[in-house]
This record gives C-alpha cells, structure tokens and sequence, in this order.
C-alpha cells in the first residue's frame, strides 16, 4: 500500500493499519523514490489524492475499497469488505466519506491528535497490568493486616461478636433442617472447617502472604484465587463489621482481577500473554457502575441537600471519620461548597462515559476520577476505598504512557503467541453474567427493578451470587447527615461518678485533632458512627460490646484508645449520645477545641452484670 508520506493523518492511521496486517502489507510513502519507477502506470496525483494498494498481479485498487482489502488480511477484519461488496449503499457512503477526509485531511489530523494523541494503534496493558496488579496486592495486605490487628476485639472468641458463636448457631440449625440446602452458598466461609481463633488467624495470616506474593509477582492467578476465597471467608462471619461497600468493590475487583493476571506462575514481559481484553473491559465497566452509581444515588434519593448543593456544608463535620483538613474546608464559603458540590456531580456522572472514549479523552476521564478520590483523601477517611479506586483508574492508562512515565521498554519474545491465556469460553460466559447483573444494579438506582428483564438464567445466577458479594451495587451517602450524633460510653462503679472510654480515632474528647488513618480502617469507631444514626436495640453488637467492657474483655479494650478503670472493670456501663460541631476559627482560637459539643440525652441506660 502507498500512502502520502507528507500526511500527518496518513502516517498516523497507517500504524494502525500496519499493526492490524502485519507482514501480510507493505506500506510505503509515495515520497519514495523507486515508487515511481516500480509504479509508472500509477498518475502522481493518484498518491496525493488516496492510498493506493497494489495488489501482487499488479491490480490497483484505491479509496475505501483499498483500505478495505489492506485490512481484510486480518481474519478478523474481512467482514468490512464483504459488506463493501455486497451492499452499493455502504460502498457509495464509505467512498463518499473517504473523499471528505482526504480533502480536510488537516482537520482531521488535529481531531485524531486531539483524540488519541501519537498512538492511534491498538494499545498493550503489559505495564498497566503490572503496575495495577501490585496496587492491588498491597491494597489486599492492608485489608487483612487492618482487620488481623482487630479480630480478636471484633470476631474472636472473648470478641464482640464472637464468630464461633455465629458457626455453632448456623451448624445446629443446619443439622435441624438437614443436608438438602447449600449451606456453604448461604453462608460462604472456609470457616466451616473450622471455627476456632487459631484459624482465624491463619486464614489473615495465609492472606498477607499471598498479597505479598501478588506483590512481587508470584504466582498472580493462584494468589489472587485464594485472596478472594480467604476475603470472602471473612467478611462472611465479620457481621456487622465488615458490611462496608469497599469490602464488597474488593471482592469484585479481586475476582475480575483473577482473569486479568498474567497466567504463568512467574511471569515475564517478554513471555505473557496480552492481558485479556475482555477481564480489562469489565473491569473499567465496574469503576463506570461505581462512578456513576454513586452521582446517580444522590440525586435519585431526594435529598434536598444535594438537589441544592448544600450537602458539603454539613458533609464534611458530619462524616464518620475526618481529617483536620475537613475543619478547615467546613469554613469555606457557601458559594465555594455549591461550587464543589457542582464539580462532584459534573464529575462521578459525566466523566465515567469518557472511560469508553478514545484514549487522550479516556486519560482525562482517569484524570478527573483521580482528582476527586484525591480531594476526598484529604478530607476523610474511607479506609482503602479511594486506593481502591485509584487502582481501577490505572486501568484507563495505557503502556504508551507508562513507557514514557518509566521510561522503560517492553521486550516481546517469538513465544508470545504459545503463552497461557484465558479462553473465551471462560471469559465471555463471565462477561455477559458480569454485565447483565451490573445493569440490573444501575438501573434498581432508578427505582427499576430489572430483574424481570433479564433472560431467567441471569436472573438466577444473579439470586445466587449474592451472598457471595462479587457483584454489586454502589452509592456513598444517597442522602445526606445533617447533625454529627456521638456516642459516648461511659463506665462506673458506684452509679453517680462516670468517666469516659475513650476511642482511638472517633470524635469523644473535643481537644482532640481529627486524624488521618486512612487506609487503615477502625471498624468499632466506624460502626459507632452508624449506631449513633439508630438507637441500641438496632444493634445488637453494641449491647455486647458493653457487656465485653463489664466483663473487662482485653481483647475489646486494646480497640480503645484509653480505659478508664485499668485495675478492675467497672460495675456499671452506660451510653450518651452528644451532637459534635466543628468548632470555628474564634472558638478554636479561644479554646483550643476542634469540636464543641451539646447533650442529647441517653443512649443506653445504666447496665450491670448483676442486674
């Protein structure tokens, strides 16, 4: 095929067209100077005006027709020229359309630029794949080494809500109803084969090893198997602990990742198989559900608070954990906040289509996503949840960008084409479930119920895998806290003088500068920010964990920052709730305070063992 060598747009697509074709077509530019020899038939103007494909008998063939047959040398790429040939109104509009480019080739050249950059050919995620699967894996090392720390206050046997406890119970009902029920897809936890806190701590244990091992490249597969059964074995029996939306987004992350890795047990750049586009796919889909699930969830609810862009006036003194940097952005003006408020929702609803864009607008889209989980950092503490985001944004990079951010250069080797990968009969199978099910998500934001929509396999398969939480739906603060609520446990022994427990990182003592700890997660002072949303008898787990404090459970101490009766646990135990302000810049001036607070009134009466 020839081609104006002096056309900007020309040599752009030709790239493409020659990584589609590989050897099968020779390109050269018309500027060649044996073209003219080799080729006296051929005008001049033929090769300014179009390409021109030469075909080995010596037939000529120019325009979209050209281009057409240049690209059907790809097995792939044979049913556009079928269709040139059978239908004249395709043919009439292609060639039509050719010669449109052709003659405003310069402003097609800046559009194809604008759009792609220098790279229109098709993009390799080796180094993307590489860099996201490490991010991932420490994202996993903290996950467990943060809920490994807390287990035994949380889950364990002297814990709050002891997971033994939950077993026996579930086992003695499965031994009542019998063996006809899977159990094990109703409750889907390895600690079926054993309930002991030794397991428990084999089961965080097994899990830091292999994100270590994902980490350094071991065995990516296996190890990202395994950390997903080992996750989900555990958020099963952590209860109300671990019934967060980022332990559900690392499931699914987890698991679309297992089909994204690399399949060799140590691979090689030079010997991976390209990862697969299809596991790449659902995974950018599944940061789109989020984004865009998240905006969606604000709006739908009705919450004036955000219909008027007023929610970050209370979001940021409101939220569970933030930062003192969130005291500082609670003094901003009105018209600052509605203004953020504004780029929030221009942001998670219009920047996750530019995902499916091509890639300079795609960099913008992971630029703009990146932006807001960065903003969000620095007010709160979301746990691993931003991390876990910004790993997903990665995904929308291509190794284009990351040769040139590291400067380094992938070597391929001739094996390339025997390496293991996936095969389509697992990935599009996983493909259609995965996308099925996520569109029914989206769509239940608005309040519609698809489920009757989807063929019956879907739906069931859907029904089925819900315990196992690796697809889900998504939406952060659907409607909006107005008034901080606190509860402040306090303990006695004589029913008149109290002193307080205090927490490590909730709000309690109002001298006390709001922390960043993010992405460790405190799951106690969490869960206290939603039992201050309800009252005690909707959690079950707070009336342990203050009968814990009675019984001067060391395991349910060492989660406090401080226990005011260090020689002997109390006789009593009770809980205020107290409404928590930021405190202004005079105030804060005057007293040092970060918060001021108000008495509501009791939480939880006065309880004893002996009563």
């Amino acid at each position: 095929m020839v081609f104006d060598g002096n056309c900007n747009f020309c040599g752009l697509w030709i790239q493409r067209w020659r990584q589609l074709t590989g050897d099968a077509i020779d390109y050269l530019p018309s500027q060649d100077p044996q073209i003219a020899a080799r080729f006296p038939e051929i005008p001049r103007e033929h090769f300014e005006n179009s390409v021109q494909l030469i075909e080995p008998d010596g037939e000529v063939f120019s325009g979209a027709e050209a281009v057409f047959r240049a690209l059907a040398r790809n097995p792939r790429m044979e049913w556009p020229l079928e269709l040139y040939l059978s239908s004249p109104a395709f043919s009439g509009f292609t060639e039509l359309a050719y010669k449109f480019v052709a003659s405003h080739r310069t402003g097609f050249s800046f559009l194809t630029r604008l759009l792609w950059g220098k790279h229109v050919e098709k993009s390799d995620y080796f180094l993307t794949r590489w860099v996201f699967l490490r991010a991932l894996g420490a994202i996993y090392l903290i996950a467990f080494i943060s809920f490994w720390v807390q287990m035994p206050g949380l889950i364990g046997h002297n814990g709050i809500m002891p997971e033994g406890q939950l077993m026996s119970a579930v086992e003695e009902q499965a031994a009542q109803q019998g063996a006809d029920q899977d159990w094990f897809s109703q409750l889907p936890t390895l600690c079926w084969l054993n309930s002991s806190d030794n397991f428990l701590h084999f089961q965080c244990a097994a899990g830091v090893v292999l994100a270590l091992l994902l980490i350094v490249g071991i065995a990516p597969v296996p190890a990202l198997a395994l950390l997903w059964l080992l996750y989900l074995s555990l958020i099963t029996v952590g209860g109300a602990f671990f019934g967060f939306q980022w332990d559900n987004l690392l499931l699914e992350v987890g698991f679309l990742s297992i089909f994204f890795a690399p399949l060799r047990l140590l691979p090689k750049f030079s010997r991976e198989a390209p990862p697969s586009r299809i596991a790449l796919w659902l995974l950018r889909v599944l940061l789109f559900k989020l984004m865009f699930s998240s905006g969606c969830v604000k709006l739908t609810s009705g919450d004036p608070a955000w219909r008027n862009l007023t929610a970050l006036t209370f979001h940021y003194q409101t939220q569970p954990l933030p930062t003192w940097i969130a005291w500082y952005a609670n003094l901003a003006p009105l018209w600052f906040m509605k203004f953020s408020c504004a780029a929030m929702f221009t942001i998670e609803l219009g920047a996750p289509f530019l995902i499916f864009t091509p890639r300079r607008i795609r960099f913008i889209g992971a630029a703009a996503l990146a932006s807001l989980q960065m903003l969000i950092l620095l007010t709160g503490n979301y746990t691993f949840f931003n991390f876990l985001t910004l790993a997903l944004c990665l995904l929308l990079l291509d190794d284009f960008l990351f040769q040139k951010i590291l400067k380094t250069r992938i070597p391929r080797h001739p094996e390339i084409k025997k390496a293991l990968h996936w095969p389509l009969t697992v990935t599009i199978p996983l493909a259609i479930i995965f996308t099925s099910v996520s569109l029914l998500q989206v769509l239940t934001v608005f309040g519609i119920n698809g489920r009757g929509l989807l063929p019956r396999r879907i739906a069931v398969a859907d029904e089925w895998l819900e315990s196992y939480r690796t697809i889900n739906g998504y939406g952060l603060f659907a409607v909006m806290t107005t008034e901080r609520h606190e509860i402040i446990v306090q303990g006695s022994n004589d029913g008149v003088h109290w002193l307080d427990y205090e927490f490590k990182y909730k709000p309690g003592d109002v001298m006390q500068r709001p922390q960043f700890i993010a992405p460790l997660q405190p799951r106690l002072d969490w869960q206290m920010w939603f039992a201050a949303l309800s009252n005690y008898q909707d959690n079950p787990w707070f009336e342990n964990f203050c009968l814990r404090l009675l019984q001067g459970s060391p395991e349910v101490l060492a989660l406090l920052k401080k226990n005011p009766f260090p020689d002997q646990p109390p006789k009593y135990i009770r809980a205020e709730v107290y409404n928590y302000r930021f405190t202004s810049f005079a105030e804060r001036r005057a007293t040092g305070a970060w918060w001021k607070r108000e008495l509501i009134g009791e939480y939880l009466p006065p309880v004893s063992l002996h009563e």
